[in-house]
């Protein structure tokens, strides 16, 4: 099986096994086991635990099976701001949420742009794609391929041979977003996680901001931001007009 998927194994754990290993090659050892990396492509520290097997396939122990995995990821907010209310504890992102930002500056990246802002963090969306949010865009005409081609001619090119760092530190508009999406979660009251429509949400609040100005380029509006709000358990204060 090994020499027909000779791809595979570069990408897979790496397997440690005794020195008293089968000649013929067709069953682990008892002792086998997997080694896993300690933290993930962002620095996130991930735990990943297998219980002892002795299954006779390989494949058995590369396959997902019985793994539990915990990982623990935030992203990038500041304190939010609550009006004077009690601190509160930060709700945490969800897993949508937290793949839509990784994409996002996947996709600053592509462009060799040096900063993730609105505008990647609203390709991160479009990336992930599973989202009510992304359908919601994609229901109303907004593509992937659409905010990249606006992106391009609002932004520019970057220099060919300018390289993005490894996570391209956001701009200030894309900061305002993240932070105003916690706030928005925390004033409503109601528990949960901060999903991808408050990502949205926060990327239209910027008005300056590429990503908004994007979206209004293409046919995204007030309303259809109220509507998309509906999605969102309690009220959404779309008064974030003001907001620079």
């Amino acid at each position: 099986m090994a020499a027909s998927i000779p791809t595979l194994f570069s990408s897979l754990p790496t397997l440690s096994s005794s020195s008293n290993s089968n000649p013929n090659n067709n069953h682990l050892p008892s002792s086998t086991f997997l080694t896993f990396p300690l933290t993930s492509l962002f620095g996130t520290t991930i735990s990943l635990q297998r219980p002892s097997s002795t299954s006779p396939s390989l494949l058995s122990y590369l396959l997902p099976r019985a793994t539990s995995a915990t990982v623990s990821f935030s992203l990038p907010t500041t304190k939010p701001q609550t009006d004077g209310a009690p601190e509160k504890t930060t709700p945490n992102w969800s897993a949508r949420a937290i793949k839509s930002f990784a994409m996002g500056e996947l996709e600053a990246r592509k462009l060799k742009y040096p900063n993730t802002g609105t505008e990647a963090l609203l390709m991160g969306i479009l990336v992930e794609g599973t989202s009510k949010a992304a359908k919601f865009l994609r229901a109303n005409g907004i593509t992937l391929f659409k905010v990249r081609d606006e992106t391009v001619e609002l932004l520019g090119k970057s220099d060919m041979y300018f390289f993005s760092p490894e996570h391209p530190p956001l701009t200030e508009p894309a900061q305002k977003a993240l932070d105003w999406a916690v706030d928005e979660k925390l004033k409503s009251g109601e528990e949960g996680e901060i999903t991808v429509t408050h990502l949205l949400l926060g990327i239209w609040s910027q008005e300056e901001s590429a990503g908004h100005k994007i979206l209004a380029a293409l046919g995204f509006n007030d309303e259809k931001a109220k509507e998309l709000a509906k999605e969102i358990n309690g009220d959404v204060d779309l008064s974030f007009k003001k907001q620079t």
